[in-house]
């Protein structure tokens, strides 16, 4: 988790720049539609959707902007037609990755991501081969001088969380899927602020990268992967040294 962790917060400290450039916005717009179109317009009655729609709020997307991208999921309006896909690799230093991708052509997006995994010294793999090394999760993280640590565990067990994780300058709130939404909700009325809020998949094992050639190599691989507009979320099992990722952040 020491990896998931440290690569959420490096890009929440570069968010407010992705958001101008849109890529955030993009990425939750397609969510938006996507989650309207499975589960129906009705926030309160559409798990998918209610959690998209507050990531948006999150990072202050304007309320037009999600409106019409509720109406364009159910029909109301024209919109594009998404398709999900994850793709499974391997990256430098043998780390799984795997990547969630939302597309309105297929071909294109897993040229791009393949092209990718190549430039990086890494490979693509077939369907299923990383994929078992992960656990589905609710993830919160959390940043240590917000909260103390005491009365935040115990607000997340009592709402329903699995555990609380430390994690160096964060604390990582797990929970299982179905309980994700109703531990944020506790949360939040209890005023406590996410660096990053979302179902993740979690890996059971971490391998460590300690070459910084290494490091850079899997950074840049993944950062390419998470500027491309068709991939929505990028999990990866890496732990890398604080004293490397902080020279390669």
């Amino acid at each position: 988790m020491a990896g998931h962790s440290k690569w959420a917060n490096i890009k929440h400290r570069k968010g407010a720049q992705d958001a101008k450039r849109g890529k955030t916005f993009t990425k939750l717009i397609k969510e938006i539609t996507v989650g309207a179109r499975m589960g129906g317009g009705d926030i309160e009655a559409n798990p998918r959707l209610r959690a998209a729609v507050a990531a948006a709020k999150a990072v202050n997307m304007p309320k037009d902007n999600i409106e019409r991208a509720i109406k364009k999921g159910t029909g109301e309006l024209e919109g594009v037609n998404y398709e999900e896909i994850v793709y499974e690799g391997y990256g430098p230093g043998g780390v799984a990755v795997l990547v969630e991708c939302m597309t309105d052509n297929r071909n294109r997006t897993v040229g791009e991501v393949r092209c990718f995994f190549s430039k990086s010294g890494g490979n693509m793999g077939e369907s299923g081969c990383v994929a078992w090394m992960f656990d589905k999760k609710g993830s919160l993280l959390i940043e240590k001088g917000s909260v103390d640590e005491d009365e935040l565990m115990e607000l997340a067990i009592e709402a329903g969380a699995e555990d609380v994780v430390d994690d160096g300058d964060v604390f990582q709130v797990l929970t299982a899927p179905e309980e994700f939404l109703a531990v944020r909700e506790a949360l939040e009325a209890k005023g406590i602020n996410f660096i990053e809020a979302s179902l993740s998949m979690i890996p059971k094992n971490e391998i460590e990268v300690a070459e910084e050639k290494v490091a850079i190599s899997l950074m840049k691989l993944l950062d390419n992967l998470e500027d491309n507009d068709d991939v929505q979320k990028v999990h990866a099992n890496f732990d890398i040294p604080d004293e490397i990722m902080e020279k390669i952040s």
